[in-house]
């Protein structure tokens, strides 16, 4: 009993010496912050500084209330200072700690704690001190970016400091630039600005490039000769990965176009059908796309991050069922007439883009990018967006998926019995009639899929389809009417053509360019780069 008392009244005793030390460093603070309110302009830097040395968790707070302007003292009176809210003609006063109403105030007597540009300065230069060494990673990096671009070298002294303690790579190689730059920019040794920039030539970029050429002009003669060096390394680097980039736009480009021409490929190779309502397939996937996410977001929005999942297998059904209906309804009295198969599928187009115009209205709908597929990271040189990566990865599957439902399915082989020779396959039981309907549907579901994936790049407008049809039937063409394989090769080889004509004649001159070039390899193999096999073919 009596050592459940003594240690009952122990506990006691150290709860309340934590109170009291608890209340002594809320007054020793409120103290240093009414010392922001007396005395003159000198007076203030040292309280400041004096405010910084408590180390208390509240200081940026109020050196962010001074800098806004918002702390006000009794101007006769003195007493505390306090935080000023509410509105110009009916302000209110609060704690600046706590934050607690100070009520039966005159706003004429509080007047603004006023500071000049050296405090300013003084503030400022605590601040950035403060962002440096706060434990949040992302503060940290983001006030190191903003010396890098400031590079103002009267902060030299705080950023080797925090340099000093940085453990992170990426920070620490940030704040080594922002330090070579203020190197450059201040008067120090020769020595040391040789070293600093060979420290911004390591790091490389167009960022180095711009910071070496300012710093050309005003170098010492000696050092000259090493930053000319540098920028001429550095330019070819970046030549380099200016190649590299344009093939990675390329092939960004032509995962589109093979997603937007496969399953053109495999109608028109399979059934003869110049269908140029392929485009409107794509619209239509890329509207089916805008539907699924508005439901998700607006039934599930748990769920709304992952509505293209549910987007691409319902654009497949929804456009191979339209596809399966114009199959039945207009082309299947067409076969063996392409001029009127194009006429009819072109009326098809109209109808479609007015009828989605009627319905969803003349103007763009937004299709929001889901987090996974936004944003950008960098490799090496070669800037890469989130969207674009798996666009070709989603090109990539479908094609893979694609091609193994062509090779090792029953209706795969019915479908190449029936390309390389109808009436062959007709004899030997396969129903021909339904093989066409199904591979309108598969090819029309394609492009559906095709449309979803361009919904994230892209504005979902009636028009969608209109962009990409004649690119579709440039690369079937040039790649080989029907063959998966050149279809591939073709969106690809395109994709890359484009881009590296498109800087040197324009990105209109550049498909002209590109076309001619197909007619002229069209006039030397007319079957394309991987033509068919098959006696009905070949005939």
């Amino acid at each position: 009993m009596y050592r459940a008392i003594k240690i009952f009244l122990l506990t006691l005793c150290l709860t309340l010496s934590g109170l009291t030390a608890g209340l002594k460093a809320q007054d020793d603070i409120h103290a240093l912050v009414d010392a922001l309110g007396t005395g003159g302009f000198p007076e203030r830097e040292a309280a400041i500084k004096a405010l910084v040395a408590s180390k208390d968790a509240h200081v940026s707070q109020i050196l962010q209330q001074l800098s806004d302007g918002l702390l006000y003292v009794n101007s006769e009176e003195g007493g505390p200072v306090l935080v000023q809210g509410g509105t110009e003609d009916e302000p209110t006063f609060s704690d600046p700690i706590t934050g607690e109403a100070v009520a039966d105030l005159d706003p004429d007597m509080m007047s603004k704690v006023r500071i000049n540009n050296s405090v300013r300065t003084l503030i400022g230069t605590i601040m950035s001190q403060l962002t440096l060494l706060s434990p949040d990673r992302g503060a940290r990096l983001a006030a190191a970016q903003g010396l890098l671009k400031d590079a103002d070298p009267a902060n030299l002294d705080l950023l080797n400091s925090a340099l000093a303690d940085e453990k992170d790579a990426e920070i620490k190689s940030t704040m080594e630039a922002a330090r070579a730059v203020m190197v450059l920019k201040g008067d120090v040794s020769a020595a040391e600005k040789k070293e600093a920039i060979d420290t911004v030539a390591a790091r490389g970029g167009r960022d180095a490039l711009t910071i070496l050429t300012t710093a050309l002009t005003t170098a010492p003669e000696d050092l000259k000769p090493v930053i000319q060096a540098h920028i001429s390394s550095i330019n070819r680097s970046l030549a380099l990965w200016d190649i590299v980039q344009n093939v990675w736009y390329g092939l960004s480009l032509g995962s589109v176009l093979l997603l937007a021409a496969i399953g053109l490929a495999i109608t028109f190779g399979v059934m003869g059908v110049i269908n140029m309502a392929h485009g409107e397939m794509v619209m239509i996937g890329a509207y089916t796309t805008y539907v699924v996410q508005e439901y998700i977001t607006s039934t599930f929005p748990e769920l709304a991050d992952y509505s293209l999942a549910f987007a691409v297998p319902a654009a497949f059904i929804f456009t191979g069922f339209v596809g399966l209906i114009i199959e039945r309804v207009v082309i299947r009295y067409l076969y063996g007439r392409p001029l009127e198969t194009l006429l009819a599928t072109w009326g098809v187009s109209l109808i479609l883009q007015q009828a989605v115009r009627s319905y969803f209205g003349p103007t763009n709908r937004e299709v929001r990018n889901p987090s996974w597929m936004s944003g950008t990271f960098d490799f090496g040189g070669l800037a890469i967006t989130w969207n674009r990566l798996w666009i070709i990865v989603f090109s990539a599957v479908v094609f893979l998926t694609l091609l193994m439902l062509l090779k090792r399915s029953a209706f795969g082989l019915q479908m190449r019995a029936v390309t390389q020779n109808r009436r062959m396959a007709s004899s030997m039981g396969i129903r021909t009639g339904w093989v066409d309907a199904f591979t309108f549907a598969l090819g029309s579901g394609i492009a559906g899929m095709a449309g979803v994936a361009l919904s994230q790049i892209d504005n979902v407008s009636p028009n969608l389809g209109q962009s990409y049809i004649i690119d579709s039937f440039m690369v079937v063409v040039f790649g080989g009417v029907g063959n998966l394989w050149g279809t591939l090769v073709g969106a690809l080889s395109l994709g890359v053509v484009n881009k590296f004509l498109e800087p040197f004649a324009g990105a209109v001159l550049g498909k002209i360019l590109v076309l001619v070039l197909i007619i002229l390899f069209i006039q030397k193999r007319p079957r394309g780069l991987f033509a068919l096999k098959g006696r009905a073919v070949e005939a």
